[in-house]
Formats: C-alpha cells, sequence, structure tokens
C-alpha cells in the first residue's frame, strides 16, 4: 500500500530490538518504579520470602511481585487477573520482570500476606519526598472520604434496615394469600399454573424471614448495630447527598497544600471524622519530624477533646465550629456577642450586664462552666436574647483553646478554600482511578493494604511531574 505507514512484517525473524531495554524510554515512569523498589530493603520492611528457603522450589522475589503491583495501580490495574495477563504481553511490564509471569494465584497472595509490609513501603516514598525537601510548608489539609467496598447495599443490615425489610415481607405475604384466596372461592379467575407460582414464592418469602431472623441475632450482639455479608468489616455511611448512603469504608488523608502530595492516610470503618483529628495530625507530624505542624480541617472534625489533644501533642489545628445555635438562626443574640473576662470568670452581655459563674457540671466526660446574670428578668432587650426567664451560657473549662483556635481562622480567611482545593481535589483523583467499585479486596487489613498502594501510585505519579522521572531516580540512588 504506497503512500501509507507501512507496519513490519509478521514473518520476519527478527521484529524487536536485540536489547528488551531498547523499548524503554529513559524518561519512562516505569524506570522509577524500578529503582524504588530496588533500593528498599525488603527483608528490614518485612516482606516475606525475601530471603530464600533453603529447600523446596525457588519462589519470586517481593520484589518482582511489588513492582507488579507499583506499576498496576500506577496504571490503573489493580486485578490480579488483568496483571498476570500484561505480564505476558505488556512490555513495560515484560521489562519491569525480566520476562517473569507470575499467575493470578500468586500476584494475589502476595498483596494478602505482605500488607503491613507494603504499608511501610508507602511511608518509605513519603519519607524520601521529605528528605527531597517536598514538605517545607508544614501546612497539611485532612479530610475523610466514603469509598465503595465489596458489599451492595442489599447485603448490610441495620435494625432499621431490617424492620422495614420484614414489613416489605410481611406485605409480599398478605397479598400472595389474598391471591390464593381468591383462586380458592372461583379457580377460573386464577390460572392452575400462577396459583403454583404463588406457592413457591410463599415459600421464597418464608425462607427469606427465616435469615431476616438469624440476621436479628446477630444484629442483637452487634457492637455498632450493623452486619455486614460479603464484607465484615465494611459499614453502612451516609454521605453529603440525601439518599446517597454507601457501605463501605472511611479514608483518612493529610495532604500537602505546596505539591498535594499524601504525607499520612488511614482506613477506618466509622462513619464520622469527629475522632480521627488527633491520630491523623499525630501520623502527619511522625512522618514530617516537624515542630510546627499546621492542620487544616472542616467542620466534621470539630471536637473539643481532640483540638486540646492536637494542642498538648504540638499540632495547630485550624477547624472551623459547627454552626448549630438556634439563637443566631432566630435572629437573637448569638454567644459571640457576649465577651469573656478571664481574669473575673463572667461574661458581659449586650446589655452592659454580667453573667457570673452558677455552678459546674459534667456533661459527656467534659467540665461545663454554667453562667447566668441576676439582671435578666428585668432586662429591657430580654426577648432579642433568649426566649426563658434567663439566658444561661455554658463554658468548657478549656474553652480558651476553641477561642485562640478561632481567632487564627480569623486572621486566614482562606483556610476553607485552602483546604478543599487541596484534599477535596486528591480524593476525586482517586476515585476517578478506582473506578465504580472502589476497593477489590474485603476486610479491613486488605483494604488497608489495597489503598496504601493507590497511596504510593498517587505519590509517585506527582513526585514524577514535579521533578522528572531521571532526576526522581539520581535521588533514590543517592
Amino acid at each position: 500500500m504506497k503512500r501509507f505507514i507501512e507496519g513490519e512484517c509478521r514473518e520476519q525473524s527478527t521484529l524487536l530490538p536485540e536489547r528488551l531495554d531498547d523499548w524503554i524510554a529513559e524518561d519512562n515512569p516505569v524506570r522509577a518504579v524500578d529503582a524504588f523498589v530496588d533500593e528498599l530493603d525488603l527483608a528490614k520492611l518485612g516482606f516475606e520470602g525475601a530471603e530464600p528457603a533453603a529447600t523446596g522450589r525457588p519462589a519470586y522475589h517481593p520484589a518482582t511481585l511489588l513492582k507488579i503491583y507499583v506499576y498496576g495501580y500506577l496504571n490503573r490495574l489493580p486485578s490480579s487477573r488483568r496483571l498476570e495477563r500484561e505480564t505476558q504481553r505488556n512490555l513495560e511490564l515484560i521489562w519491569l520482570t525480566g520476562r517473569l509471569t507470575p499467575d493470578f494465584k500468586t500476584i494475589a497472595d502476595f498483596r494478602r500476606d505482605n500488607g503491613p509490609a507494603i504499608r511501610l513501603a508507602c511511608r518509605q516514598f513519603v519519607l524520601l519526598c521529605r528528605e527531597l525537601g517536598l514538605f517545607e510548608q508544614a501546612l497539611v489539609a485532612i479530610d475523610g472520604s466514603k469509598f465503595k467496598a465489596v458489599n451492595n447495599r442489599d447485603k448490610n443490615f441495620t435494625p432499621h434496615k431490617l424492620k422495614a425489610r420484614h414489613q416489605q415481607l410481611d406485605q409480599s405475604i398478605a397479598r400472595y394469600l389474598s391471591e390464593l384466596d381468591r383462586a380458592d372461592r372461583d379457580p377460573s379467575l386464577v390460572p392452575e399454573a400462577r396459583v403454583e407460582h404463588l406457592k413457591q414464592k410463599i415459600a421464597t418469602v418464608r425462607e427469606q424471614m427465616k435469615k431476616l431472623e438469624a440476621i436479628g441475632r446477630q444484629l442483637a450482639v452487634a457492637p455498632d448495630q450493623q452486619v455486614s455479608l460479603t464484607d465484615p468489616d465494611a459499614r453502612s455511611m451516609a454521605t453529603s447527598g440525601r439518599g446517597t448512603g454507601m457501605v463501605g469504608y472511611n479514608v483518612q488523608a493529610a495532604v500537602d497544600t505546596e505539591h498535594h502530595l499524601i504525607v499520612a492516610h488511614e482506613v477506618v470503618n466509622e462513619g464520622h471524622d469527629r475522632t480521627q483529628l488527633t491520630a491523623m495530625a499525630q501520623q502527619t507530624k511522625e512522618t514530617l519530624q516537624t515542630e510546627d505542624l499546621k492542620v487544616l480541617a472542616d467542620r466534621g472534625y470539630f471536637s473539643g477533646e481532640e483540638i486540646l489533644k492536637c494542642e498538648e501533642a504540638g499540632v495547630t489545628p485550624l477547624v472551623p465550629k459547627p454552626l448549630t445555635n438556634n439563637s443566631a438562626t432566630s435572629g437573637r443574640f448569638d454567644k459571640r456577642d457576649f465577651h469573656y473576662d478571664a481574669k473575673r470568670d463572667r461574661y458581659r452581655c449586650p446589655a452592659g450586664e454580667y453573667a457570673i459563674w452558677r455552678f459546674t457540671t459534667v456533661e459527656n466526660g467534659m467540665a461545663i462552666n454554667k453562667y447566668w446574670s441576676s439582671a435578666c428578668p428585668t432586662c429591657a432587650i430580654r426577648s432579642a436574647c433568649t426566649t426563658s426567664k434567663y439566658r444561661r451560657l455554658m463554658r468548657w473549662e478549656h474553652e480558651a483553646v476553641i477561642e485562640r483556635m478561632q481567632q487564627r481562622l480569623d486572621r486566614l480567611p482562606q483556610a476553607g478554600r485552602l483546604r478543599r482545593q487541596t484534599v477535596e481535589h486528591t480524593f476525586g483523583t482517586l476515585k476517578s482511578w478506582m473506578g465504580a467499585t472502589h476497593f477489590l479486596t474485603k476486610r479491613l487489613p486488605s483494604v488497608r493494604t489495597e489503598m496504601s498502594l493507590q497511596v504510593l501510585a498517587y505519590n509517585l505519579k506527582r513526585v514524577i511531574q514535579i521533578m522528572g522521572v531521571q532526576p526522581l531516580i539520581a535521588a533514590m540512588r543517592a
């Protein structure tokens, strides 16, 4: 065919060059994967098989299998079966493994059996980024996002779902029995085949009710009143959209605001973020080895006890307080309109009167001081302050920690936007890579391993974009 670009003849004696290395460009990211894994001390990290056994059939070196997985997650190929096929036809993987083609079971078992070591390998790359000076600002954004588990919503039960399912089955049986009664009264109205079908349906529904009774017994002893049949560790979690809850895991991430690298991550099966701030902040501080760490988080992380723990650990939190005060929404004076006098332990109200300390109570393990003024019943502007006889104010014994944090937020009005464009963009990228079904593995330890591989691939791609392949390889081997 003239005037077209022609390919090579399939029957010629040499199709590929004499060296496989000639097919891999010097700036190909697969070379960075190869260099990173080669520089790891796999035995120290805890990989099984790093030291060969004296007897038995020779095994694949864990470096080979780790390279396959890092390459797979870097190129959106998390499935062990797909990776097996790629090792047989993908020139990059053929180069990376030295023409080795482990079967999918070997690949899958490696990920299952080396979870803690894989997580440490992910952390090693973060430490490399620190040595390269990519975390100079010591400012991170922390957030959590819900990721789908291998568990359908119909396979997850709570007391409310169980009750609704029982009602649905009761209605179905009542409808079927009504049709059978009609067939008994006048057999000509309902065909015989329909009658047999209805009897089968009733038997099926009764079997389902027996299964629901067994699930009810499991719910009675479950600590959090949830049972997931496919992945026992997955939990039903609410999301921001109405009616868009999912069964999955809550992935926590601390992302550097300068280069959008994931500094620390964790996977939990709690549907809220209120108790995660301190753990993520301490993990981030330990990784960065800094004494001046600032963390940005949204209102879902607001907890007085967590914020106090952060300050005690040397972390500066920036978490906005939830706006849940009914007075402000009703147009009355908010607590922010009352000035606190720390020396005399009292509040000055908008009318110029003083609400003094009355007593201290303990609520949810927190010491709460109560204040009000004796002038409230005769105050001229009481209707703009409260609907009760007295305006009572509450103050946590460590409220000064919250007030200092609010002052920092007032001096940084762009904190919310900075947090959103940092960590939410990262979560969007990860979910785009993972596709409609986020996790492929079951149980919390395996899911944590899978998330570590996703984070390692994300960070590797980010650093390649920042530095380039060759400078990164040089830094790894330095």
